[in-house]
């Protein structure tokens, strides 16, 4: 073969090479199957809900995860309480359904009884007669006052339980007489009790915090004032 043919035949040759390598058919069988596993870019938006959820410590739909969102802690006061023995009965009964309660002392009005009383007849003479007539049936400790509006009225009792409120209506309605019923009040140290409440929690019952069978006890639930006077 003389030196011409034989060139012909290598650039056919080197022709065919480069040919084959730019289809790929020469490319290693390791580079392809690694570039073929590399998973295209996406955007953030992009990503499915559940992933997203995970970055960002909420769940599907869209709520913190309770187990890696943040914490929220849920403070309430519970009272006015009139005395130490009534909110230290509540702080043990709190203590013992897991609570932390902290007391707390401020000055205020609170609840003091149900009063029951009887109008005053505008002339002394006809007062008289009706004290008379409330000894006579057995209410002797009536004494006559300054009432809830102007004028005097005859008081019958301040009463901190139902029952016995309710025992001197029906004693001097068997008299004859029709007496008044109200809420009074007095102005002194109250005692409120602030609680971190659980997640579980919605709220909490003032009735489970009841002190004496029968007492009455105005407490409410509020939310925790911003600066509070702790006490040990």
């Amino acid at each position: 073969m003389t030196p011409i043919k034989i060139l012909v035949v290598l650039l056919a040759l080197s022709n065919v090479g480069y040919f084959l390598w730019a289809r790929g058919i020469g490319q290693p069988e390791d580079a392809a199957s690694a570039t073929s596993a590399v998973p295209p870019l996406k955007l953030a938006s992009e990503a499915p809900q559940a992933v997203r959820a995970a970055s960002d410590g909420t769940n599907a739909g869209g709520a913190p995860d309770p187990a890696t969102g943040p914490a929220v802690t849920r403070c309430v006061s519970i009272g006015p309480f009139r005395d130490v023995s009534e909110a230290a009965h509540a702080a043990s009964t709190l203590r013992g359904g897991g609570y932390d309660p902290r007391q707390r002392v401020v000055e205020g009005e609170v609840w003091a009884g149900v009063w029951v009383y009887l109008p005053l007849p505008p002339n002394r003479a006809a007062a008289d007669q009706l004290a008379a007539k409330l000894r006579a049936g057995g209410i002797d400790d009536a004494l006559e006052m300054p009432g809830p509006a102007d004028g005097s009225v005859m008081s019958l009792g301040l009463y901190s339980e139902q029952r016995r409120a309710q025992a001197r209506v029906a004693q001097a309605q068997a008299l004859g007489f029709n007496p008044a019923i109200a809420d009074r009040k007095r102005t002194g140290t109250l005692y409120w009790i602030d609680i971190d409440l659980k997640p579980s929690d919605a709220s909490i019952d003032p009735a489970d915090l009841q002190g004496e069978a029968g007492r009455i006890n105005r407490l409410e639930v509020q939310a925790c004032a911003q600066a509070a006077v702790v006490q040990p």
